[in-house]
């Protein structure tokens, strides 16, 4: 089978641009209690760019890419999935515990490390366990790109419905605000929170981002590189609910410190990231108004498929910026990733499947 590989560079992490090639391996063998998927397409997280800088832990040369997948259970024949739509659970490792890796088995994430034996959906073939498979949904399946919208569900969903249910605990009727809109997670949660009816603001940097959220249900966007975007925030809320219920941040820094003024006392904030490179403030302000920072990574399997399973009964529907046409994309499709520029997700159409919205 094809499969994007990782290969080795010298450098320093952060200032190393590990090469990705293409190459024919065997197809994976399945062990006892496993099933062999066929990938119809896959999905591109910023991981992948951070795996070639050396900025990911257990990195594995020599290993396939690829966190997100969708694709049809071809092997066991007497699976009772087999010839089924499948999504991939991109964890390993974390079965229930709402606090973190149930620590039975080693963490990680599919695509380029050692923690989950090299396994990458960025192939023809991968072997993973029954239990981390569900069932597509099926309106995702009647769209005309069907397989590259549900390759592009996974670990955005995954990440974005523990962040913004499990951590932000996200209501109808409350205010949220989601930072950096335009990667998939971001763009994932506000879908969330807009089917659950809370009062979504969002920030960016880029005009048209802004547009293309409030398009999809958020009520306001500020730019965050304005001098004054949380006073423009703050004469967005409700008037007859002037502050904010929770901030769902993927950027660090001292948001908290500039939020504080529009932050309700006991305001949830659920961090899934630091893009801006800076760790998070938590001053006397936000104790003395006890706001809750709360860190939160990917998800366990059963948040997993919770997350579908939401996304299944609101007829959620993913945002794809851009499709490559093959695996021999991969390189510029991370490329492409890498500038920062997308709204939503880029995908990789593996197999001619791919493009039929139906099997």
């Amino acid at each position: 089978m094809k499969a994007a590989i990782l290969g080795k560079a010298e450098g320093k992490p952060g200032q190393v641009w590990h090469p990705v090639t293409v190459e024919e391996v065997e197809v994976p063998q399945v062990k006892e209690g496993e099933v062999l998927v066929k990938l119809h397409a896959a999905a591109l997280n910023h991981r992948e760019v951070f795996v070639r800088q050396s900025l990911y832990p257990g990195i594995q040369h020599g290993a396939i890419l690829g966190a997100d997948g969708a694709g049809v259970v071809v092997s066991p024949p007497s699976h009772p999935l087999h010839n089924k739509p499948v999504l991939l659970s991109p964890e390993v490792g974390w079965v229930s515990s709402h606090f973190g890796p149930d620590q039975k088995e080693e963490f990680g994430i599919l695509g380029g490390t050692r923690q989950t034996g090299g396994r990458g959906t960025f192939a023809e073939y991968i072997a993973v366990k029954e239990q981390d498979l569900v069932e597509c949904p099926s309106h995702l399946l009647e769209e005309k790109n069907g397989w590259e919208l549900a390759a592009a569900l996974p670990l955005a969903a995954l990440t974005a419905y523990r962040a913004t249910f499990t951590k932000a605990e996200v209501e109808k009727g409350q205010n949220v605000l989601i930072t950096g809109i335009g990667g998939g997670v971001a763009i994932q949660a506000l879908q969330f929170c807009v089917a659950k009816g809370a009062n979504v603001f969002v920030t960016s940097s880029k005009q048209d981002k802004l547009d293309r959220a409030k398009e999809m249900g958020a009520r306001g966007g500020v730019n965050y590189k304005e001098e004054d975007w949380p006073k423009k925030l703050a004469a967005l809320l409700p008037k007859d609910r002037p502050t904010l219920d929770a901030v769902i941040d993927s950027a660090g820094g001292n948001v908290t410190t500039q939020l504080l003024r529009v932050l309700k006392h006991g305001a949830r904030v659920a961090v899934y990231g630091q893009t801006t490179g800076k760790p998070h403030t938590l001053g006397m302000g936000e104790i003395l108004k006890n706001i809750e920072l709360r860190g939160s990574t990917m998800g366990s399997l059963e948040e997993f498929k919770n997350a579908i399973r939401f996304t299944g009964e609101n007829k959620i529907v993913p945002t794809v910026h851009q499709t490559y046409s093959s695996l021999d994309k991969t390189d510029e499709a991370i490329t492409a990733l890498k500038d920062g520029t997308q709204f939503g997700k880029i995908v990789i159409s593996i197999s001619s499947s791919a493009t039929s919205s139906r099997l």
